[in-house]
């Protein structure tokens, strides 16, 4: 990844400060917890979810919304990046905290799509291949970031509940 793509995601987010740090390590793949199953690895390039943006009518101030924030192409990927870091958004409906979150990764998503992969989780119907990611890296509150160095390693986790959220 170029320095400047670094620079870049660092200056969007200061909480989110090293959280693609990229490393030179051989590709490893992880295991997921207790399943015994491997996380799917992509190919090279960007790929995961692509084309993101705000589901229309988002609310910032209320969590009556049955939509998931996020619309896009490829929301079902699950597979982690093995060139570029990886940033993973568990999410849900009905939760203005996921909707502000949905806005901040969209946005972040629009900075530095060519130097990461995306992916987004809608913790009430993940697909099978992200149901490890789910196992490996969500904690139970919503909304959670989970950022991935390019050998697979969770560099950051964030969960931006205020109130306590759980997911269902």
């Amino acid at each position: 990844m170029k320095t400047s793509a670094a620079r870049t995601l660092r200056s969007l987010a200061p909480v989110w400060a090293a959280t693609v740090a990229v490393s030179l390590a051989v590709v490893r793949v992880l295991a997921a917890e207790s399943t015994g199953t491997s996380l799917a690895v992509a190919p090279p390039g960007p790929g995961g979810a692509t084309a993101l943006t705000l589901a229309p009518s988002l609310s910032f101030t209320d969590d009556s919304s049955s939509n998931f924030p996020i619309r896009g192409e490829n929301l079902d990927d699950g597979k982690i990046a093995t060139d570029r870091p990886t940033a993973i958004f568990f999410g849900t409906a009905h939760c203005w905290n996921t909707n502000r979150e949905a806005d901040r990764f969209v946005a972040l998503y629009g900075k530095v799509k060519e130097a990461a992969r995306f992916l987004v989780v809608d913790l009430e119907r993940p697909s099978a291949e992200q149901r490890p990611l789910v196992s490996r890296f969500h904690r139970g509150y919503i909304p959670t970031l989970a950022f991935l160095d390019r050998s697979g390693n969770c560099r950051r986790r964030e969960s931006r509940c205020v109130s306590g959220c759980t997911a269902p």
